[in-house]
Formats: structure tokens, C-alpha cells, sequence
């Protein structure tokens, strides 16, 4: 898999690894076409990395994309959806303007059932990796995990949280 330009995963400050960027992002802008590989639900795989496209349809994100971590105050959307012939596709999109250097972090959004904890150490953190508005658990967190974009629904496996609703647009 070639690099994205623009883009390099790094040891992260939130947790892990995460990706920087290492040049400037207009608000707006296009920052990667994610590479990814659609499934559906009766298909076994390993999941940790996927969006959910729909009930039952994912998308595998198999580039460096798959390690932009959460936080309660993020740069980046990830928009995403199935085109008119049936392929999944997704977009990393800058929500501000991106310096080089800045982590790029996207709003899991997990729903309560699998909330856990967050480190995201923004200033307006909601202390648990939850969609806004949600109540966290007051038991022990599920090991569980899953991301949610803003406009798409993304989950680190379809037995575990959706992540965001993904758009419908119609791509060709």
C-alpha cells in the first residue's frame, strides 16, 4: 500500500499510534481517499478497522487512515458510503484548517453499550468515547471498541458499536 501523501503515523500523544499531518489542510479540504475493502456481515474478517457503511455492510480501512484516533474535539470527518455500482468508498475531510505536525482525530461516537474512557484531553472531553447527547455506563466499560464519524457509521467490528452513519451520496 502506498503512503498518503501528507500524512504519517506516528507515535500518539491520545493513545498508540495516531497520524499527523505533515503538511498545511484548508477546513474543507480533501485530506485522503481512503483504501478499503467492502464485506458484508456472513463474511468473517478481521474487522478492527472497519466503517459501517450500513446494517450488515462495512468497509475494511487498510491505509494509514486506520490509525487516526478519537477525540471529543476533532479536525477531520470521515464521509463514506457505497456507490451506485456497489464499492465502498471513504474521504478524510478537514472540519479546520490542519497545520503540519497537528494529530488528525475524528468523534468515535460509540454508542453507551460500548462507551469506554477517553484520553483525549480536549478541553471540552466528555470523559467517555460516547455520542454527544448519550449517557455513559455506570459499570465497568466494554472492551469493545468502535469509531463513528460524523456523517458515517464506523465500528471496529460488526458485532461491537457503530461508529457513524454513513452518507448516501451516490458516487460512480
Amino acid at each position: 500500500m502506498p503512503r498518503l501523501k501528507g500524512l504519517r503515523v506516528v507515535r500518539s500523544r491520545i493513545e498508540g499510534f495516531g497520524v499527523v499531518a505533515t503538511r498545511r489542510f484548508k477546513r474543507g479540504a480533501v485530506i485522503a481517499d481512503v483504501e478499503g475493502v467492502l464485506w458484508r456481515t456472513p463474511e468473517r474478517r478481521d474487522d478492527t478497522w472497519s466503517l459501517v457503511l450500513d446494517d450488515g455492510v462495512f468497509f475494511d480501512m487498510v491505509d494509514q487512515t486506520r490509525w487516526v484516533n478519537h477525540s471529543c474535539d476533532p479536525n477531520v470527518v470521515i464521509e463514506a458510503g457505497v456507490t451506485q455500482r456497489g464499492h465502498g468508498w471513504a474521504q478524510l475531510q478537514a472540519l479546520r484548517d490542519i497545520a503540519p505536525g497537528e494529530e488528525l482525530t475524528f468523534d468515535y461516537a460509540f454508542d453507551a453499550a460500548v462507551a469506554e474512557p477517553c484520553r483525549c484531553g480536549a478541553a471540552g472531553c466528555r470523559g467517555w468515547i460516547i455520542a454527544p447527547g448519550l449517557t455513559p455506563p455506570t459499570d465497568k466499560p466494554s472492551s469493545a471498541r468502535g469509531r463513528r464519524a460524523t456523517t458515517g457509521r464506523s465500528t471496529r467490528g460488526p458485532s461491537r458499536s457503530p461508529l457513524a452513519r454513513a452518507s448516501r451520496a451516490s458516487r460512480g
